[in-house]
Formats: C-alpha cells, sequence, structure tokens
C-alpha cells in the first residue's frame, strides 16, 4: 500500500498517534511521563499549539492538536526527537523508540471536536489501564481529569472545549462527563483514527458526502479544501482581516481601537487586548506574530493574553458572542 504525504498546515485541527517501535512501550515509568509531558507542555507555548486532548499509553499516545503558527511537524520533530534521547540516555538503551512515522490526521474542527476529545480520552479505559469512569476522572495520564477539574496541565484548553457543552463551567462538566460516559460503550471507532473508510470510492474519490482519504476526517467540502492547499483558515483570514476585528471588538467594548494598540497598565484595557487575541487565533487563525504586530505584542504576549480571555468569556459569554456576531460567525 503506498504511503501518502502528510497533509499538514496551520490552522487545521490533527489527531496525532505515536506507537512505539515494534509496539515496544514507549513509557516505562512515572518519570518518563512526566517528562514526556513537560516537554510537551513547553513545546505548546514555544510553537504556539493548541491541545484540545491527550493520552498516554505504555506504548502509543494520542494527541488532538491545533497549530497556529508553525506547521505539526516543528512540534513533533523537537517533541519526539528530545524525548526519544532523553529516554535512550536514562534507560541505556539504542536504537529508534517510535515507529518510523506518526500518523496524523486533519480533522474538521466543528464536527468532530467533541468526538475526538471523547475518543482520546477514553483511551486508557479501552487499554484496561482503568476499569471505570470514577477512576479516569482522576487518572494522572490523560487530559479528562484536566477537563475535569482534578488536575492541571499547562498549555491543555479547557475552556473553548467545555464551552461548546454550556457556558457556565459547573454545568460544562457534567454534560461533559456524560457525554464522555455514553462513549464507554462505543469502544474502538476506526473511523477516527483513520483506519476506516468512510464510504466507497467512486468516480471522484468519494461517495456521497465523506472523503475516503485516511488522512482526512471531514464532509466532502473539508476534504476539498485541504486537498485543493486552501485550508479554511486562510478564507477566514482574507474575508476578516485583524484591523477590521480590532474596530468591530473595540466597538463592542465601547474603548477607542487605537487604545488596545497601546501599552497599558490598564485592565478594561489588557481584557481587551486579550480577547481580540482570542478570536484572531481561534476563529480567524491567526499567528501570534502577525497579531504581535497590530498590537504591539510579543508572540509570548498574544498566547498569555488569549488564554486570560477564556476566563473572561467564561464569565461574560454575551461578550463572546456580541463580538462574534460583528464579524460575521
Amino acid at each position: 500500500m503506498p504511503r501518502f504525504a502528510r497533509l499538514d498546515s496551520p490552522g487545521v485541527l490533527q489527531h496525532v498517534i505515536v506507537r512505539g517501535n515494534e509496539k515496544k512501550r514507549i513509557f516505562l515509568d512515572n518519570q518518563d511521563r512526566r517528562r514526556f509531558l513537560d516537554r510537551l507542555s513547553q513545546l505548546l507555548d514555544d510553537t504556539e499549539t493548541l491541545c484540545y486532548a491527550w493520552s498516554l499509553i505504555p506504548n502509543h499516545f494520542h494527541l488532538l492538536l491545533l497549530p497556529t503558527r508553525f506547521k505539526l511537524a516543528v512540534l513533533m520533530r523537537r517533541l519526539l526527537t528530545g524525548y526519544a534521547v532523553t529516554f535512550n540516555l536514562i534507560h541505556h538503551r539504542t536504537g529508534h523508540l517510535f515507529q518510523n512515522r506518526y500518523k496524523s490526521i486533519v480533522c474538521d474542527k466543528d464536527s468532530y471536536l467533541l468526538e475526538l476529545v471523547r475518543y482520546i480520552h477514553l483511551n486508557p479505559i479501552r487499554a484496561g489501564l482503568v476499569k471505570t469512569l470514577e477512576e479516569l476522572d482522576r487518572y494522572r495520564w490523560s487530559g479528562h481529569s484536566v477537563l475535569m477539574g482534578n488536575r492541571k496541565f499547562e498549555g491543555q484548553e479547557v475552556g473553548e472545549v467545555l464551552g461548546y457543552l454550556d457556558q457556565g463551567l459547573t454545568r460544562a462538566r457534567q454534560r461533559y462527563r456524560r457525554f464522555v460516559a455514553e462513549g464507554i460503550e462505543v469502544g474502538h471507532r476506526e473511523d477516527l483514527v483513520g483506519a476506516g473508510r468512510r464510504g466507497r470510492r467512486g468516480k471522484n474519490g468519494v461517495e456521497g458526502n465523506q472523503p475516503t482519504d485516511p488522512r482526512i476526517l471531514g464532509d466532502k467540502r473539508f476534504s476539498d479544501g485541504i486537498l485543493s492547499n486552501r485550508p479554511l483558515r486562510e478564507k477566514a483570514r482574507v474575508l476578516f482581516p485583524l484591523s477590521d476585528l480590532i474596530q468591530k471588538a473595540s466597538l463592542v467594548l465601547g474603548i477607542e481601537s487605537e487604545m488596545v494598540r497601546r501599552a497599558s497598565k490598564s485592565r478594561s484595557l489588557a481584557e481587551a487586548r486579550g480577547m481580540i487575541c482570542y478570536v484572531a487565533i481561534r476563529e480567524l487563525g491567526y499567528s501570534g506574530i502577525e497579531i504581535g504586530r497590530e498590537l504591539n505584542l510579543g508572540s509570548a504576549g498574544v498566547s498569555r493574553a488569549s488564554k486570560r480571555a477564556e476566563s473572561v468569556f467564561r464569565e461574560n459569554p454575551e461578550i463572546k458572542r456580541s463580538i462574534l456576531s460583528e464579524i460575521g460567525k
């Protein structure tokens, strides 16, 4: 079977699966897992990559990532190479730790985000590492416990995932947990790992509205956009420039648009800049550097401002709705 080239473009959600060479263990103890997560957390910040779900199994791991500035390959190369070198040194071994290529599936975020979060976070139950949902709630090597508020992992996008379910944090967690519980009986999903064909191949490679390309999880419109090198985020950026976003958001927030471009210790202006950063990254797919040029912030400052905006939007969801309405989303 021919090996397809990876589809890798910033602004597109990707389900990543990495397996140990010859199905061997890549995590021998909790220290290995901690070192891996510390490295991942740092790289998420360095590369401005969003992480929605993760799960560590002894001989493989899953990540659900959305790169916003660099291609996914930049993070994965540094993550896998750095971890493998350290692992080999500590455990006195040589040779390849991982299979030759990691697997990445580009996904339609609007249609599959919650399904993928649930599927990835249920891996410890499917693998027999924990037996019940109650155990999973506090299991430290899956992002499920982070979404439940029982553990922390710097870099995981908690607010956005829970925001799909409810604007209130408590209700969102309750609904998320029920959603996960419903998935326990479903078991393994071939379609979510690119192994199942979502339809029979027709004249144009698809039948109905489902692509057969194992690298893509989404409908024909999404698949065509990816394969023609026209990522959806690029369309959004062309249709809505950053300068227009700043003007519209400033109007909603009742401030002068030029004020958010100036350095200030004002809490209200800092919150406004954060909300603009959040929408620019999450909804329009801009990179931290591009936003920083408009708001006179460094890329790290843009990332921090965007994360702070999560709590603002959680407490005041009507503000987010108003801004999105102004930009036609």
